[in-house]
């Protein structure tokens, strides 16, 4: 073939092949690294939380007060000169203190249950456990940032923001530690 046949058929090839596409090799999203933990990133995913809250709340009162009252008079009639007063008094001093402390320390395991728009996770958690008969229920949920969960999958419940922990028990030591009937009557009454 000569040349000037061979410029049209090669013109004629590149306009009938249809253009290459190029795919990129790597995906960021998917590929976990190497070297590290696996950690709550998904709905489904499991995240384990340390729960570590403690409160301290303290209340005094002080009341002091007195009154004092004091009348008198005089009579004069005739010969009769009389003089008399009454006084009246008394005070009342009160004082009272409360001081409570508590501390709770546990560890659950809680599920991711939404991801949000700007990627923070939505956790749900609940535990139960049965101890000689006193039922106990642990649950927490609230929203949670994937940077904060440490690279054993853990996280502090000081890092949950709109945290909500409940911790309830039921049993026998439950119920011994709430007053009787007759004392929350008089304490209604206000004379308990």
């Amino acid at each position: 073939m000569t040349r000037p046949v061979l410029l049209p058929l090669a013109l004629l090839a590149m306009l009938s092949a249809t253009p290459s596409q190029a795919e990129q090799l790597y995906r960021g999203t998917g590929w976990p690294a190497v070297a590290s933990d696996r950690k709550a990133m998904g709905i489904g995913d499991a995240v384990t939380i340390l729960i570590v809250e403690s409160t301290r709340a303290s209340s005094s009162l002080q009341n002091n007060s007195s009154r004092k009252s004091q009348t008198g008079g005089s009579l004069q009639a005739g010969g009769i000169d009389e003089n008399a007063s009454l006084q009246f008094g008394g005070s009342y001093a009160g004082r009272g203190e409360v001081v409570r402390a508590e501390q709770f320390v546990a560890q659950i395991s809680a599920n991711v249950v939404e991801l949000t728009a700007n990627g923070d996770l939505m956790i749900e958690g609940r535990q139960q456990m049965l101890i000689n008969g006193e039922e106990t229920t642990i649950a927490v949920r609230g929203r949670i940032r994937p940077q904060d969960i440490s690279a054993d999958n853990l996280i502090s419940s000081s890092r949950i923001a709109d945290a909500q922990i409940d911790y309830d028990g039921k049993g026998f030591v439950s119920r011994s530690a709430k007053p009787g009937l007759l004392n929350r009557l008089f304490s209604l009454l206000g004379i308990g």
